[in-house]
């Protein structure tokens, strides 16, 4: 499907569409790699996070769908769903996703929350803090969802916010004191749940301050689209170890 002629790495990004953050920061981490790679985005509409019908339906697949045909129009090496409804919508949604977009593109598909499901796997994480702006009915359902996993989950914090543009707009710092709030529970990583939150920037600086690895959902689906272009993630610094530790993983652990 790709076209290869010129010899950069693509990564096609499906963003939702209320989201100010993920572009942005994505967009800083490839930098590092200059001619070698670029990243495209393309947005569907996602405008509110509830247990609601009408944020449920935000997320049919026909809709995403739609939205992966025009970035395989870009002949990406893969595209990533940069999203983290599978948290509490079930990562049986994610997977059936990614199928999807490969059958009908024929480009290797990715998500943030299987990108998660992968370090998770590899690294043999299952003591977990969370950290999200979500409402409770959503934070909880998250929770149980991972529980059900085998996951002990040691600490969470949420803002209650209904968002999703609104998310955008706490600033890092406030992120910051929310995983320094769940870091005594000795969780074995700190996910950062949801792509429109500023966890990014901080993360790299926390992980030496509390000693723990700290695993936002831009930098993860960032890094998991990297190592499936066949780019190297271990190349990005200072947006914390995930990037390096994705550099270890081998590629069919990463899909």
């Amino acid at each position: 499907m790709t076209n290869d002629h010129h010899p950069a790495r693509r990564v096609g990004m499906l963003v939702p569409s209320s989201n100010t953050v993920l572009e942005p920061y994505t967009s800083a981490m490839f930098a590092t790699f200059g001619e070698d790679a670029s990243v495209h985005f393309n947005r569907f509409r996602v405008v509110e996070i509830s247990n609601s019908g009408a944020s449920r339906d935000q997320f049919q697949l026909e809709t995403i769908l739609e939205a992966a045909d025009r970035l395989a129009e870009a002949n990406p090496h893969c595209i990533a769903w940069c999203g983290t409804a599978a948290s509490w919508l079930g990562l049986e949604q994610d997977r059936a996703l990614c199928r999807a977009i490969t059958e009908r593109t024929g480009i290797p598909a990715t998500s943030s929350m299987l990108a998660y499901d992968a370090y998770f796997s590899h690294f043999g994480v299952k003591r977990l803090a969370f950290v999200t702006p979500y409402l409770s009915e959503i934070q909880s359902t998250i929770v149980a969802n991972f529980e059900k996993q085998g996951y002990q989950i040691s600490a969470e914090r949420h803002l209650k916010d209904q968002g999703n543009f609104s998310y955008g707009c706490y600033p890092p710092e406030r992120i910051a004191d929310m995983i320094r709030d769940v870091a005594p529970s000795q969780p074995d990583a700190i996910a950062i749940i949801c792509t429109n939150f500023r966890g990014a920037p901080v993360a790299a600086a926390l992980e030496v301050e509390l000693g723990v690895t700290i695993l936002d959902s831009v930098s993860i689906t960032a890094a998991h689209a990297m190592r499936l272009a066949s780019l190297d993630p271990g190349r990005i610094s200072n947006w914390g170890r995930v990037f390096k530790d994705f550099a270890t993983m081998p590629l069919d652990q990463t899909a």
